[in-house]
């Protein structure tokens, strides 16, 4: 097996059709901006996409590339926006739901496939689950297979798909159960019934996510032998670093929507154990990843003995809850949110009894109190809603935060010594070794502020000042709190001793 390492990444991609799933997500945006952009002589770009919110495929589109992520490209190379093509299709229908005219075109121009799409979240039924990330995966190998002129397919798994593992090595895996069985188990049984089976059917798999992401890569396994194949495993992904822009995110899920809560000051208590090491990575570190490794991949020649090409993305700068907590709490006092509704703080609890009684004191009956001030002013109860949200989201993230693996890196290091030091260090960057958490939070802080909840960075003073405002208000209430205990104690003190 050898590679050209004459032939640059973007010449690799000049002339080459990609088709991508999950083009609408946090991270299929993110490639599609980078491929256009650092491979500007790609042929064409076809997007698996479906309606919307009463928006057709070509609307979302639209909709789409008018995000501040594709700015940089619209003032660079805003004629590439063209090679972007619409394909209807649904990863929940069989066969992707395409068009047999589509197919055929997939089928006579598509050279490289990268599939991105998934649901990630943790309590989708079994049938969801199954449809969506395993038989999609069996469907999109089976599509590869057609193609006139297939040079890599890419998918998109995940670092946690083998939790049963202390290490996790880039290679497959025995999988928990036969996913041929399960996809013909989803077709035959209805929902309340293969219901009942889920957690005999998730074996050692904490949620039905990784157990299918853990089938899913079974799926490619067995399709290596006739495809080449690759699986990008990433951990959590958080902003991007740096390209387009620093802080680029558009994506409340999981850790980050926790972070945030946190930071308005809404989040009070977590479940975790705060001396375990958690794992993100950047989102266009994971972008670049894909496209080193399908130009690897495609370079690479192929034989019917070959196995799928494993890549894990992860990095080796990571804090344990406590430290990325601290440092959370420092940053969101540099960079406030505006609005915030108490001092952000937060108590990191490995104790189950513990945690559901702060819930109870910190989160539940203040929601309560402020709900039935909204009530009375004629407004919409919503606190003691999100609250419950907040608190399934923490139990459902809460496996990944009490459990530690490590990671072994050697294709990635690999990897990084093939790329041409133009690529390497210009275009393609995978060596983050010497960037700082510290400003990198900084800038994942402003990122929310501007593309999540679209506020003005010139209006920062005044979020200072209502941040300190609050923390006036929040002394004022914790003194006159105190003082009702310690008066309350003296009470009862001196009545016991009548």
């Amino acid at each position: 097996m050898t590679i050209d390492p004459v032939k640059s990444i973007p010449a690799f991609y000049a002339g080459q059709s990609v088709f991508l799933t999950g083009a609408t997500g946090f991270l299929g945006k993110v490639f599609i901006e980078k491929v256009l952009r650092s491979c500007p002589d790609v042929r064409e770009i076809f997007l698996l996409m479906r309606p919307k919110k009463g928006l057709n495929i070509n609307e979302r589109l639209e909709q789409m590339l008018n995000l501040p992520l594709f700015d940089k490209l619209r003032n660079e190379q805003p004629s590439n926006f063209k090679k972007l093509v619409p394909i209807f299709g649904d990863v929940t229908e069989k066969g992707l739901g395409l068009s047999a005219a589509d197919r055929q075109m997939l089928i006579e121009r598509v050279s490289i496939i990268i599939h991105g799409a998934a649901s990630v979240r943790f309590n989708d039924t079994l049938k969801y689950a199954i449809f969506v990330n395993i038989r999609a995966t069996r469907d999109i190998c089976i599509l590869a297979q057609s193609l006139k002129n297939v040079k890599a397919l890419i998918y998109i798994s995940t670092v946690f798909a083998h939790v049963n593992k202390s290490l996790i090595e880039e290679k497959a895996y025995a999988p928990i159960a036969d996913w041929q069985k399960m996809i013909k188990m989803a077709e035959s049984l209805d929902e309340h019934t293969l219901n009942i089976f889920t957690a005999k059917c998730l074996d050692y798999a904490p949620n039905t996510y990784i157990f299918s992401k853990n089938l899913a890569e079974s799926v490619i396994q067995n399709y290596s032998s006739s495809l080449p194949c690759a699986i990008v495993r990433p951990p959590i992904v958080t902003s991007s670093i740096e390209e387009p822009m620093p802080g680029w995110i558009d994506n409340v899920y999981g850790p980050i929507g926790l972070s945030i809560g946190t930071g308005k000051g809404v989040i009070r208590v977590a479940y975790c154990n705060k001396h375990v090491t958690e794992n993100a990575v950047p989102v266009d570190f994971i972008t670049n990843a894909i496209i080193v490794v399908s130009w690897n991949l495609g370079l690479t020649s192929f034989t019917a003995s070959s196995t799928p090409y494993v890549l894990n993305c992860t990095i080796e700068k990571n804090m344990t809850y406590q430290s990325a907590t601290k440092m959370l709490l420092s940053v969101t006092n540099e960079v406030p949110f505006e609005g915030i509704v108490w001092t952000p703080n937060i108590i990191l609890t490995d104790n189950f009894t513990l945690f559901y009684i702060l819930t109870m004191l910190l989160h539940i009956l203040p929601a309560i109190l402020i709900d039935l001030v909204l009530k009375f002013f004629g407004r919409r109860p919503m606190l003691v809603r999100l609250m419950r949200k907040l608190y399934v989201a923490n139990r459902a993230v809460s496996y990944f935060s009490f459990h530690e693996w490590k990671y072994s890196n050697t294709n990635m290091l690999s990897l990084i010594s093939l790329i041409q030091p133009d690529d390497r260090d210009k275009l393609f960057l995978l060596d983050y070794s010497d960037y700082d958490i510290k400003s990198y939070m900084i800038n994942g802080a402003i990122g929310a502020k501007k593309y999540l909840f679209h506020e003005d960075m010139n209006r920062l003073d005044a979020a200072k000042a209502h941040k300190n405002r609050i923390h006036l208000f929040v002394t004022t209430v914790k003194i006159f709190i105190s003082i009702a205990v310690l008066w309350t104690l003296y009470k009862w003190a001196y009545s016991n001793t009548l």
